[in-house]
């Protein structure tokens, strides 16, 4: 046991980039000003300097490393958290900001690192990318600060990474050769063709995580696998009592629980995430949507309401509430006769 401890600390320690890290947090932050119509959320400068804030209140939990780099030449940051003085027995894995707009997503990313690095469960190692998508961020930040209200999903190319992947990519449904449904569809350049998606194929290869999630925004909803397929994945009961688990964390309004190929007849995320992590891995992954979509209550207009605030409600905290339950109910949830 002790030698498998200390192979798991060696191992963590080695992938440490802190001295890149804390440089890198300083400079952005003292060159980056809050954009007015973001409200709460922090932009991306903001985010990290929380990041380093927290890790740096218990020195020896958390290990930094840098998993990549975009087009832009931006760092993927990712933190390993775990109590040095227990083997780490389970991994999970938590990453947001894959679509650009998505700012509660990358906010309760980093409120659920905040809340374990001052309470580290014993035997979970935790890591947390809280900004897959910096370059597209880097765009949304840039419309907000111009008062410019434009849709954003993809990276620096416009590519969406929620379509990346390597399973599930080709569509088997007879509509999804028709004109109207076609744009639901439409693969990307090729499995793993962006930096961003790489990054995370490689670190996920590399830990073999045996549960992740993945933050979005918005609807509501626990995904889990398929999403690319209207037929049940091998693990179906499995992945949907990890669901309900989730569900039953949450405190009020809890999410529903859905595979996120059957959630609508028609629709289907070919190429997403938590399919490759499932069928590549065997990770129990789950896509979470948050929030409900700030154009509620009714006494908002759609089509009047701004994009980000569709993605983005105001009731900031709440929402993160919501999530981090959820999350911190999957982080929790009993071992299963698998070892997941």
């Amino acid at each position: 046991m002790w030698i498998l401890f200390l192979f798991c600390f060696i191992g963590l320690a080695s992938a440490d980039d802190r001295d890149q890290f804390l440089p890198w947090v300083a400079k952005h932050t003292a060159s980056e000003t809050h954009a007015e119509a973001a409200g709460d959320y922090r932009m991306a400068a903001e985010l990290f300097q929380d990041v380093a804030d927290a890790i740096e209140v218990r020195p020896g939990l958390t290990q930094v490393e840098n998993i990549g780099h975009t087009h832009d030449g931006r760092p993927l940051w990712a933190f390993h958290i775990a109590d040095p003085s227990v083997p780490v027995r389970r991994k999970v894995l938590v990453f947001g900001g894959i679509h650009a707009m998505e700012w509660i997503a990358a906010d309760t990313a980093v409120a659920v690192l905040e809340q374990f690095v001052e309470n580290p469960l014993p035997g979970v190692q935790l890591t947390v990318v809280p900004l897959l998508n910096p370059d597209g961020r880097a765009k949304v930040e840039r419309d907000l600060g111009l008062d410019e209200d434009r849709w954003r999903r993809g990276n620096r190319y416009n590519v969406d990474l929620n379509r990346d992947f390597a399973v599930n990519r080709e569509p088997q449904a007879v509509w999804a050769r028709l004109p109207v449904t076609k744009g639901f569809y439409e693969p990307t350049p090729g499995p793993l063709s962006q930096p961003e998606s790489r990054a995370l194929d490689a670190l996920a290869d590399r830990e073999r995580f045996h549960r992740a999630v993945s933050l979005h925004a918005f609807g509501g909803f626990i995904y889990y696998p398929w999403s690319g397929r209207f037929e049940r994945p091998p693990d179906a009961a499995e992945l949907q009592a990890l669901g309900r688990t989730m569900q039953q964390a949450q405190s009020s309004r809890s999410y529903r629980v859905r595979q996120l190929g059957r959630n609508l007849f028609f629709f289907r995320a070919q190429g997403s995430e938590i399919d490759h992590l499932y069928g590549t891995y065997d990770t129990r992954a789950f896509l979470v949507e948050l929030t409900r979509s700030g154009a509620f209550p009714l006494r908002h207009f759609w089509h009047f309401w701004p994009l980000f605030r569709r993605y983005n409600p105001e009731e900031r905290a709440a929402h993160m509430q919501h999530g981090t339950e959820a999350v911190f109910g999957l982080i929790r949830a009993p071992t299963t006769d698998a070892g997941f």
